[in-house]
């Protein structure tokens, strides 16, 4: 296990991640801001879907979901469907529109990535996707269930965690 310090060092760290986050939203065309951007790349990765697990995926609630998918679907990107299941739901789905959209947003990420990190190695790329990945699984894993933290020597606690989130990795993400 890491030392107390190279902890305190990563959490200083994660401020970088902010700048990258706004550097990637600065290349978003004007029409579709990041949470837009979102709804199209989890349309894109996870397919049709109701407006609840979209807010899910999102980590947002339904109010500001909804916000975002009249944003998308005023731009014809996407499609509201009755729910075969249950008619009073909507099952949101790309279209080829939506498609051409999200094929855009991941050809500037892609540009900018390639840009920002042409002196890397392949290497290097590669063992950042490996522990990025890594990273999102440990937090991934902190929402599969409860999990014994230590509190004192001896003693134990059982900290809360959400639900699992059921996502899978995907090495294209726009926003």
């Amino acid at each position: 296990m890491a030392e107390k310090t190279q902890y305190e060092e990563l959490a200083r760290s994660f401020s970088a991640i902010g700048v990258v986050k706004r550097d990637m939203g600065r290349i978003l065309p004007p029409d579709c801001p990041g949470g837009s951007a979102g709804v199209l790349t989890l349309l894109g990765r996870h397919g049709d879907m109701r407006m609840s697990r979209l807010a899910e995926l999102l980590s947002v609630d339904m109010s500001v979901t909804s916000r975002h998918v009249a944003h998308v679907a005023e731009r014809g990107w996407i499609e509201r469907l009755p729910d075969p299941d249950d008619r009073r739901s909507r099952i949101l789905r790309l279209t080829p529109a939506g498609r051409d959209r999200l094929d855009d947003l991941y050809e500037r990420t892609t540009q900018l990535l390639a840009d920002r990190l042409g002196d890397w190695s392949d290497d290097e790329v590669g063992l950042l996707i490996g522990l990025m990945t890594r990273l999102r699984e440990s937090f991934d894993d902190c929402r599969a269930g409860p999990r014994i933290t230590p509190t004192a020597p001896g003693t134990e606690a059982i900290a809360p965690v959400a639900e699992e989130n059921t996502t899978e990795p995907t090495p294209r993400t726009p926003a």
